[in-house]
């Protein structure tokens, strides 16, 4: 959730810059055109964030539920996350391609994590299975 708030606030923070204070102050039934490229990016960058958050959170609420673990890899696709803001933000287009990759395969881990065990149908019975 932390990182939400990181992409939600540079974004906040970049359309300061991007527009006048009579536009952010006003209803916003014209649309004004953004100063800049930086605040495009980070609206680009936390459209993307939410897209790929509701995957790793539906797989990692999941995983919870079931009992299961997908090792680091949640942990390293928070850490990508964090790396591919300013990466986006500042147009590091190779390493920002990196940093989407290792989210993307961490993502793919954490779907490794519900393989099926030798005793996975005896992890589901309540009651002892016969």
């Amino acid at each position: 959730m932390g990182l939400w708030f990181v992409h939600l606030f540079c974004q906040m923070g970049k359309a300061g810059a991007a527009f006048s204070t009579a536009f952010l102050f006003s209803s916003r039934d014209a649309q004004e055109s953004p100063k800049g490229m930086v605040w495009g990016r980070a609206t680009r960058a936390f459209a993307n964030y939410v897209e790929n958050l509701v995957a790793f959170a539906a797989l990692d609420l999941g995983l919870i539920v079931t009992h299961h673990s997908a090792g680091f890899a949640p942990t390293a696709w928070v850490v990508a996350r964090a790396a591919y803001i300013p990466l986006y933000l500042f147009n590091v287009i190779y390493a920002r391609t990196v940093a989407a990759g290792v989210a993307m395969i961490s993502l793919l881990a954490m779907c490794g994590g519900w393989l099926p065990e030798a005793d996975f149908p005896r992890q589901l019975c309540v009651e002892p299975c016969r």
